[in-house]
């Protein structure tokens, strides 16, 4: 028996050692679906893929089912999903409401994905991997070279995220272990920027001018960014003079500004990285001067529906087959009438709508009454190439519904009897026959980014995103000489911007303070719907100007007829002349609290390392 045992044992010890083998050679095979560690950083090729991979990461989807703007006075965002709870304030450490909940879903929308403590940190991470890596891969110098500028750029746009959001956040530049101490502490504000633009500023050393095709990162884009980093941080929330509404009482005001230091100099900074992208003679306006027979509401639809013009800084380009999920990039099916059978989402507030201004110059009023009967004639042309509301042409009908509207105009409105029960709605309302449920509520839909061309309940548009254009540069200019009390300076770019826009030129005599609420609002109406207005409201501290009870536009008419059989009578005319008013958005009661010019660290973070202090209020 002993004997046996002892074979038994022998046999087990051989077939172990075998086994042992057979895994480690098992082991050391290379996966067949995936490269290796040592397959990447021995391949500048796959070095390229994995930068690329940073893009997404950093860039996001910039125009999916939500938008920022539906964080801020732009838009209104059908669905809800939590986004109304966020306008209220209602985030908390353990919680970002409409930002992190995907149609009731734990995970956040493809939007405000990356603007998260996690995948920001997540695109540290990989930059940090990059460059520990680097130096060691073979090929041209050049190519390395180029590689090391667009990750230089790409971790500056991420930790400017952080920044933005949360302040003063741990700079981390090396690549952890499972073995390591994860506990850091935030950096100053201060800190955190001389980090972002060394970052840059190593980006613009490394990057070309420019490359065979659109979509990479240029020494243009770094000097770009570069200018809207110092733009937001010498703006009233980071100034120690202006921004107590949100420092005081806080122990660590250095966490979310300058405490020190003059402002001035910091504006100055701001001005000079302007002037530096300016002056590269590189970019300019499209269609700066517009002729006298051009339809200048078109040269912007041209601007924001084309492949790449010679103002466009930074693109980010989507193709038909990007991203097949429905939360991709589709800006069309998101956005379009639901009379299209599309999905009606970002739908332009009233209180936008109403600040686009007459195309003479002056404001729009609702008390005029040549104004209130028709307030959609001679506006800036911008709002025709932004905004769809009754009565404008659009494209043509998808079958079904062109037999209920031949015309193929947009129905925002309902028609009334005489007692005033309403008898017929349009069909790009809530009350139509076609997709009721995605009808949207404001009494417009967004125009702006989409291509008519296309039918997006079939096709994907593949209109590239613009994250930086020329125009953010002489802006971005302009306010820098407004904070530098040069006035005179600062209306000449506002002018240009004006100019191409078809609207006169800002008054000799605005100085001051009016100047400044003079560029403010240029820059809204300009930059509607870019990815800018949310920041603005936060970096020039107007949150409880911004979030307040929003409007919508109703479009009404009366009819002594106790029934019709359409919205418009057969020969397109209308039953009666619209009656336009201004009402209150439902629902859209918004609400400000001081500490929501920055975001929470969440419970989980805080949790996991006690060196990190909360933002106040949280």
């Amino acid at each position: 028996m002993k004997k046996i045992l002892s074979l038994l044992m022998l046999a087990s010890i051989i077939s172990f050692f075998i086994s042992c083998t057979k895994t480690d050679e098992f082991l050391d095979k290379k996966p067949l679906g995936d490269y290796s560690e040592i397959d990447v950083w021995s391949d500048p090729n796959l070095v390229e893929t994995f930068v690329n991979s940073m893009y997404r990461n950093a860039l996001g989807f910039p125009f999916t089912i939500e938008r920022l703007s539906d964080y801020s006075d732009e838009s209104h965002f059908g669905p809800d999903w939590g986004v109304l709870n966020f306008n209220k304030g209602l985030i908390t450490v353990d919680g970002l409401e409409g930002w992190s909940t995907d149609w009731g879903n734990g995970d956040p929308t493809a939007h405000t994905l990356h603007f998260r403590w996690d995948p920001l940190y997540g695109n540290v991470r990989r930059a940090n991997i990059f460059f520990s890596k680097i130096n060691a891969v073979p090929g041209d110098k050049a190519v390395i070279d180029n590689l090391k500028g667009q990750a230089y750029f790409l971790r500056a746009w991420t930790y400017f995220y952080l920044t933005n959001l949360y302040g003063g956040v741990p700079i981390i530049t090396k690549v952890y272990g499972l073995n390591d101490e994860f506990k850091v502490a935030r950096n100053s504000y201060d800190e955190c920027i001389k980090f972002i633009i060394g970052q840059v500023d190593s980006a613009a050393m490394h990057l070309p001018d420019a490359y065979a095709t659109n979509g990479r990162i240029t020494k243009g884009a770094a000097l770009a960014l570069k200018a809207r980093i110092l733009l937001y941080a010498a703006s009233d929330l980071h100034n120690s003079a202006k921004n107590s509404v949100v420092t005081s009482g806080f122990s660590k005001p250095d966490l979310l500004g300058y405490t020190s230091g003059d402002a001035s100099a910091r504006w100055t900074a701001a001005k000079n990285a302007a002037k530096a992208v300016i002056d590269l003679g590189k970019y300019s306006l499209y269609k700066a001067t517009p002729a006298a027979t051009d339809s200048v509401a078109n040269n912007f639809v041209e601007l924001f529906t084309s492949k790449g013009t010679n103002e466009d800084i930074l693109l980010q380009f989507f193709s038909p087959k990007t991203d097949e999920s429905w939360s991709g990039y589709n800006p069309a099916l998101y956005c379009g009438p639901n009379g299209y059978h599309n999905w009606g989402n970002n739908n332009p507030l009233g209180d936008l709508v109403d600040d686009y201004e007459m195309k003479d110059g002056s404001k729009f009023d609702w008390n005029n009454p040549t104004q209130k009967a028709n307030p959609y004639a001679k506006r800036d042309a911008r709002f025709y190439a932004t905004v769809l509301y009754e009565g404008v042409q659009w494209r043509k009908r998808p079958d079904d519904a062109l037999k209920i509207d031949p015309y193929s105009k947009i129905q925002v409105g309902r028609v009334y009897d005489s007692s005033g029960k309403m008898i017929k709605a349009g069909l790009d309302t809530r009350e139509g026959p076609i997709e009721d449920w995605n009808g949207g509520r404001t009494g417009y839909y967004l125009r702006k980014y989409v291509d008519p061309s296309v039918d997006p309940q079939y096709v994907k548009q593949d209109v590239p995103y613009k994250h930086i254009r020329y125009g953010e540069i002489l802006m971005n200019y302009a306010e820098a000489c407004i904070e530098l009390g040069l006035d005179a300076e600062a209306r000449t770019y506002i002018n240009m911007i004006r100019k191409r826009a078809g609207q006169p030129d800002l008054a000799a005599s605005l100085t001051g303070e009016a100047l400044r609420q003079a560029y403010r609002h240029e820059r809204r109406i300009e930059f509607a719907y870019e990815d800018q207005r949310f920041w603005d409201i936060r970096r020039w501290v107007i949150g409880e100007q911004a979030y307040k009870q929003m409007s919508k536009h109703d479009v009404r008419y009366v009819t002594t007829q106790s029934s019709v059989d359409s919205y418009r009578k057969a020969d397109g005319s209308t039953h009666g002349a619209p009656i336009f008013s201004k009402q209150d958005l439902g629902g859209e009661l918004r609400a400000w609290n001081k500490k929501l010019y920055f975001f929470p660290i969440m419970r989980t973070e805080m949790n996991k390392n006690e060196l990190l202090v909360q933002n106040p209020g949280y």
